[in-house]
């Protein structure tokens, strides 16, 4: 099980978890290098089945296609994620965050993956995470804290494009926050869909310890350019309140 020495981003500031889903995949290795360049610390996949979602993208053979230092952090949005999950952390997944939705058993999920052996360093254990879609009530994660590491509120809705951030976001996630807050444990939050540049500074200020971006960076023009521009503002944005 992951303990508090494997979430290096319980330090008071937002940090970015960067989709790669995005990116010119035909020259994978050189995307994951912008990313390396800039500093950032995460890059961040999106697993979509058809099923759980209407898009579908990746699996596990393009998650050990990235070879990088940086911490990879697989979102599975997939059906019956408790047969497939295995198949995430040999492929080399660092963070395995799955749908609450997906599964009639979430607390089975996440003590399977208590027990699961981070395939890139033994000792750091996986960082378990459960997802909410807007329209899930924050309150299904307060059973499952015991079990987890890492609960990531979206801002849209998985699967279509062209979404825009949903303001009650900023609402769910002082709720989640307070249910950490109650926990008593070490838990990261998270805020994912709709983060632009122009509203990147203003989710930061939300409070959520991680970030997830994509589009913003991955744009097809100025990968590297945008990259660090984000990186820049979450770096000089707001400090997280616990």
């Amino acid at each position: 099980m992951a303990t508090t020495a494997h979430l290096p981003f319980l330090d008071g500031r937002a940090h970015l978890t960067i989709g790669i889903n995005t990116a010119d995949l035909g020259h994978l290795a050189d995307e994951v290098h912008v990313l390396e360049d800039a500093r950032a610390e995460i890059v961040h996949i999106d697993v979509m089945d058809g099923v759980f979602c209407p898009m579908t993208t990746v699996g596990p053979p393009f998650i050990k296609a990235i070879k990088t230092p940086l911490l990879k952090d697989a979102h599975l949005m997939i059906v019956d994620p408790i047969e497939k999950v295995a198949d995430y952390v040999a492929a080399g997944a660092d963070i395995i965050t799955f749908q609450v939705e997906s599964t009639r058993h979430p607390h089975r999920v996440l003590q399977v993956l208590g027990k699961a052996e981070n395939a890139n360093d033994p000792a750091r254990g996986i960082i378990r995470g459960v997802a909410l879609n807007p329209g899930t009530p924050v309150s299904a994660i307060e059973p499952l804290l015991d079990e987890l590491e890492y609960v990531l509120i979206l801002a849209v809705n998985p699967g279509w494009g062209g979404q825009k951030f949903i303001e009650s976001t900023e609402r769910r996630l002082a709720e989640a926050k307070e249910l950490i807050k109650r926990s008593g444990r070490p838990i990261l939050l998270g805020a994912d869909g709709g983060v632009t540049k122009d509203n990147i500074a203003r989710v930061a200020a939300m409070g959520p310890n991680l970030i997830v971006t994509g589009s913003a960076v991955f744009d097809g023009k100025t990968p590297a350019e945008n990259a660090r521009y984000m990186l820049e503002q979450v770096r000089g944005g707001a400090t997280v309140t616990t």
